[in-house]
């Protein structure tokens, strides 16, 4: 008997099944009928195959629906490697790609819209999906990750940094001021006890009492002391004097009581003030949103057709999420809160405060300060109507739908 030629388990079968398990030439594969050539010559049967015409005829009926979903398939697969395998880092283009090809099933990019890597490149760069810059080495490219949650994240470690520094800055100027304070009032004090030794009258004698409490002078002194008897005895029989001194006395102390109770009732303010900022401070929470305010849309994500479209938020879910109705066209979106902001209406309109403490009360414009990116405004409802309140941030007001 011969020996029988093919078959599966024949060494030329089992050597073709291993040389299509590799990775081959990419200019060699149809991406329609999703079929790989080891060579030239395959490729070129394959093309004049039945099989394949009938995969161009279809695709002949709509190119761009194959030729986008390609592009899309493309897309994702590189982006999706690039965001785990290397995060927020920047790498080469070429590293990304020879990665992205190693998986067989992979799809090529002689099927896309792009030409070459290049053109890909920059497009990925117009379009902000990444960071892209040419250097002698080649197109350098950086992952721009617009996750909701990751850029709610770091808002939050920026506000929290945002928070101690000005903890310690105002604690630190505090301080200044009080030293500040502690030392002109050391001064003016000193001003006001140190007097200059002035003689009344050229006749009078100034007499100084340099004896201790307790003791008798010695009987030799006793000629000095009986001298400066009469002296002493006349300024202590004068009562016009003894009143004079006694109400300059009180009136140095009274003003020295005034003032130190001026300083007092400076310090408590100071701190009274300290509280409410902080107390304005911590009430204010992560999410703002309000049925029946104007907001903006300032996300691409849903088209040109929607950016920088103002839009009233007909009811808020899970406290971030907002169902909107555009006032221009009355299409209705669901947004998240990071890809809205707050309109601020003419002086003179009425404004709704979403954050901080005083949530929830409508009120009245009444100036801005666009250099501080603050408003101020009068509370038109609940316990603190009429009260007028300064130093509003941009982001804890919103205009109110008519």
């Amino acid at each position: 008997m011969g020996k029988e030629k093919g078959g599966f388990l024949s060494p030329k079968a089992i050597s073709n099944r291993i040389k299509a398990k590799g990775l081959q030439k990419l200019r060699w594969y149809c991406q329609m009928c999703q079929k790989q050539c080891r060579d030239e010559n395959g490729f070129k049967c394959h093309t004049t195959s039945e099989s394949h015409q009938r995969q161009l005829l279809l695709f002949a009926e709509s190119p761009d629906k194959f030729l986008d979903y390609f592009s899309q398939e493309f897309l994702n697969g590189y982006l999706e490697l690039l965001r785990r395998r290397f995060g927020d880092k920047r790498v080469h283009c070429n590293i990304v790609y020879n990665e992205y090809i190693q998986d067989r099933d992979h799809t090529h990019m002689n099927s896309t819209q792009w030409l070459t890597l290049t053109d890909y490149v920059k497009w990925l760069g117009r379009e902000g999906y990444c960071k892209v810059d040419h250097t002698e080495k080649g197109w350098y490219i950086q992952y721009i990750n617009r996750d909701p949650e990751t850029i709610a994240r770091q808002q939050e470690l920026e506000k929290k940094k945002k928070m101690d520094m000005d903890d310690e800055e105002r604690q630190a100027k505090y301080i200044q001021e009080q030293v500040e304070r502690g030392m002109h009032g050391g001064v003016e004090q000193a001003s006001h006890e140190a007097t200059e030794l002035q003689r009344q009258s050229e006749e009078e004698k100034i007499v100084l009492k340099m004896g201790l409490s307790g003791r008798k002078p010695a009987s030799s002194a006793s000629a000095p002391s009986a001298e400066s008897k009469p002296s002493s005895s006349k300024t202590a029989d004068n009562p016009l004097q003894v009143l004079a001194a006694g109400a300059r006395k009180k009136d140095v102390q009274a003003v020295m009581s005034k003032k130190d109770g001026a300083k007092k009732r400076s310090a408590l303010d100071e701190i009274m003030e300290e509280e409410e900022k902080k107390k304005a401070k911590f009430t204010k929470k992560d999410h703002w949103l309000t049925p029946g305010v104007i907001v903006k849309v300032i996300t691409k994500k849903l088209g040109d057709k929607y950016y920088k479209k103002k839009a009233e938020v007909l009811a808020v879910k899970d406290k971030y999420t907002a169902v909107l109705m555009l006032l221009d066209s009355g299409d209705k979106l669901k947004v998240d809160q990071t890809h809205l902001e707050t309109v601020i209406p003419a002086v003179g309109r009425a404004v709704q405060v979403v954050n901080g403490t005083y949530t929830g009360c409508r009120a009245v414009l009444e100036g801005l300060d666009e250099k501080n990116f603050c408003v101020t405004i009068r509370i038109q409802s609940g316990v603190s109507k009429g009260r007028v309140v300064e130093g509003v941030k941009y982001e804890d007001i919103c205009k109110v739908a008519s």
